[in-house]
Formats: structure tokens, sequence, C-alpha cells
């Protein structure tokens, strides 16, 4: 069973961040120049928020609001729903799924180290059936 720090070695370990008084307008930028779909919001380091696309179309241009005007803090989703580089990958899945998220930050001793992504963990999925699919089609045809 994979975890959290094969799916991080593999991917590699980025994470970007923006402190909570950044405008929406800033991280949207971000987000395209970084080509991520979310960013954790710090405080003196320790994650107290996440904004992804998805937050900043429903909770700023659908309720008229303006990006350049609107602080990450006034629309952050908080707390952060985050995992352990010994989480599994099914684990993250499952959070995702049943939160209806779509990125996790990874944290190590509190420290923000890494962020999974629900691509990234399908992804790793995929590959763990392809492995186990192609064992078993060696043990059937054998050597």
């Amino acid at each position: 069973m994979r975890t959290v720090e094969d799916l991080l070695n593999q991917k590699g370990w980025d994470v970007f961040t923006v402190g909570a008084d950044a405008s929406v307008h800033d991280v949207i930028s971000i987000m395209c120049t970084r080509n991520v779909g979310a960013i954790v919001v710090v405080e003196s380091g320790t994650p107290i928020g996440i904004i992804s696309e998805r937050d900043c179309v429903r909770r700023v241009m659908l309720d008229g609001r303006s990006t350049r005007d609107t602080s990450i803090a006034a629309v952050m989703t908080s707390p952060v729903r985050s995992v352990s580089l010994h989480d599994t990958v099914d684990q993250c899945m499952q959070l995702m799924t049943d939160r209806r998220i779509r990125h996790l930050p990874v944290l190590d001793n509190g420290l923000l180290i890494g962020m999974v992504s629900v691509g990234d963990a399908v992804k790793a999925q995929l590959h763990e059936q392809e492995e186990l699919i192609s064992g078993l089609e060696s043990y059937i045809h054998g050597p």
C-alpha cells in the first residue's frame, strides 16, 4: 500500500503558500503561474486555511466581490484538513471523497511539507492496479 511519502517522492514536494492578507487576485495569479488548483494559507509558517479555484469562483465571483479587494482570509476554507507522510493513498482518497475536497496539505510535526491532489491519488492508485495486473498476468502465463 502506497503512502503519502511514496506519492510525494514520485511527484515532488513543492507546495505553494500565501499569507491571509493577500488578495484573491494575487492568489489566482499565483495559481495560474504555478499551474496549481489550490494554495495553502499560512500564518507564521502554520497552515490556517486553504484556497482553491473553486473557492474563488463560489465565494468571490458568484457573490459579486472584487478579486482585488477581497482578502484570502475572507474566503479561505478553514480549518485545514491535512494528512501525514504515513497515511496511505487510500486514506487520502477516502478523506477527499468524504469531505468533497480535492487538495490535502501534508504536515509533518505541524510543518507544511507538501500537497496531495485527488489527481495525484488517482494516478498512484492506477499505477498500483497496473502493477497488480502485470503481476497476475505473469503468474498466469508463467515465466
